[in-house]
């Protein structure tokens, strides 16, 4: 498929690309750019043109169940512990980058997540 070619989008697909682009178009966006525009928006809104089977993987019912009780074990967990809080070591690296930066915990910027949760237990 060239690039450019909108063979493998919906119909639907094509209606919203046409109306964004009109829009764009009644607001002094030139045809080209707002095409180019509507087209990015209906990307990023529906993962490009559809495919014949879907696109993705789908998960097993096993997989399923299994992530199904492990939330639930983990919900269960912090009803048990009376905290909504997350304790440090289940957030993101970019949670604890976040409270090493409100606390001003100096050389933050390269450590990895086990150092920043040592970091900040010390600061406490």
């Amino acid at each position: 498929m060239p690039q450019g070619d909108k063979d493998k989008y919906t119909d639907k697909q094509k209606r919203k690309a046409e109306h964004i682009e009109k829009s764009y178009e009644r607001k002094g966006v030139s045809g080209k750019e707002a095409e180019a525009r509507a087209w990015a928006t209906v990307n990023k809104q529906s993962g490009g043109g559809n495919r014949s089977g879907g696109s993705g993987q789908k998960k097993s019912s096993q997989a399923k169940s299994a992530d199904r009780s492990d939330s639930a074990r983990q919900a269960a967990a912090t009803r048990k512990s009376g905290s909504r809080s997350a304790s440090l070591a289940d957030q993101t690296k970019e949670q604890l980058m976040k409270k090493a930066r409100a606390q001003n915990i100096r050389g933050r910027s390269t450590m990895r997540k086990q150092e920043l949760i040592s970091a900040l237990r010390r600061s406490n």
